[in-house]
C-alpha cells in the first residue's frame, strides 16, 4: 500500500474504533447531563474580564514552558488519548483555565458528561474568550476551538450538545488548568 491507500485505511480503522467504543455507550442525548447541579452559574470576575494582550512567544519558549503532551496538543493540533484526562471527572466549582496562557475558558456549570472521553462543555465561559476556524484534518471537516489570547488548539466544537447552546465543546484536558472557586 502507498500514501493515499494508507491513509484510507488508517481513516477506516480509526472509524472503526469510534463506532465500537459508542456503541457500548448509552446513547449520548441520554448521559448528556450538568456535571455541578443546584448552585448558582459562576460570574468572570473583574480579573477574568481585564483585557489582556495577545500572548505571542517563540516555538523554543514553548517548549520550555509546555510538557511535551502540552506542546503536542497545544502548538501541533495533536489529540490526547480518550478517557486520559484527569479532567474528565473533575466535577468540583470553578474555571477551567487554558494551559498555555491561563486565560479563564469555561466555567464548571458548563461543563456535562457527554460519554465521549473528552471534558465536554456547553459555552465558553466569556464571550469572544475562544476562536473557532476550520479543521480539514483527516479527510473531515470540523470546526477547531483555539484559545484566542494565545492560540491553542484546544479541541473541537460538535452541534450534538445539550441545551441551551445545543454546542458541545469537546477538549483536550492536558490543554486546560482547573481553577476551584467558591
Amino acid at each position: 500500500m502507498k500514501g493515499p491507500a494508507i491513509r484510507i485505511v488508517i481513516i477506516l480503522a480509526a472509524i472503526a474504533v469510534g463506532i465500537l467504543y459508542f456503541a457500548r455507550q448509552p446513547h449520548a442525548q441520554e448521559t448528556q447531563k450538568a456535571v455541578v447541579k443546584n448552585m448558582e452559574p459562576l460570574k468572570p470576575t473583574a480579573e477574568d474580564l481585564a483585557p489582556v494582550p495577545k500572548v505571542e512567544k517563540s516555538d523554543a519558549d514553548w517548549k520550555k514552558q509546555l510538557t511535551p503532551e502540552q506542546y503536542a496538543i497545544l502548538r501541533g493540533h495533536s489529540t490526547e488519548r480518550a478517557c486520559s484526562s484527569v479532567l474528565l471527572t473533575e466535577h468540583r466549582r470553578g474555571v477551567f483555565h487554558c494551559a498555555g496562557c491561563n486565560a479563564p475558558l469555561f466555567a464548571s456549570d458548563a461543563k456535562f458528561e457527554s460519554g465521549t472521553g473528552w471534558p465536554s462543555f456547553t459555552k465558553p465561559f466569556i464571550p469572544g474568550i475562544i476562536t473557532t476556524v476550520k479543521d480539514h484534518s483527516f479527510g473531515m471537516e470540523r470546526d477547531e476551538v483555539l484559545c484566542s489570547r494565545c492560540g491553542a488548539h484546544l479541541g473541537h466544537v460538535f452541534d450534538d450538545g445539550p441545551a441551551p447552546t445545543g454546542l458541545r465543546y469537546c477538549l483536550n484536558g492536558v490543554a486546560l488548568k482547573f481553577e476551584e472557586r467558591p
